[in-house]
């Protein structure tokens, strides 16, 4: 059964990029029908969608997160990383990555295979 598991660091300063990397085990990045999604939930409030990547690299954002947001694959398709410029404290969540069917992606569903998440909080 495939595991996700987040890692990066848990404290980043405001203006500065938050840098993420989820590891994929247990199971094949393939095929380009799944979602390999980020997502967050901040202190409060409900789950925020923030993007996907596809097997081929294909890449989609939420609006609200497209001007400074990346994902991508590292070292042979087994991690994808997300990259979020210029963090404000607003930007303080608990992160998860997902392997999601793309009719779970952006709904409040919990289907598919998540990682346990990591807390990433902005100081001002």
């Amino acid at each position: 059964q495939v595991q996700l598991q987040e890692s990066g660091p848990g404290l980043v300063k405001s203006s500065q990029t938050l840098s993420l990397t989820c590891t994929v085990s247990g199971g094949s990045t393939a095929p380009n029908t799944y979602y390999w999604s980020w997502i967050r939930q901040p202190p409060g409030k409900g789950m925020e969608w923030i993007g996907y990547i596809k097997y081929n690299g294909f890449t989609s954002y939420t609006p609200s997160f497209k001007r400074r947001t990346s994902i991508s694959w590292v070292t042979f398709k087994n991690q994808f990383a997300l990259q979020l410029s210029s963090v404000t404290p607003e930007d303080t969540a608990v992160y998860y990555c997902a392997r999601v069917w793309g009719h779970i992606y952006g709904t409040n569903s919990r289907e598919g295979s998540w990682g346990q998440g990591t807390q990433v909080t902005v100081s001002s």
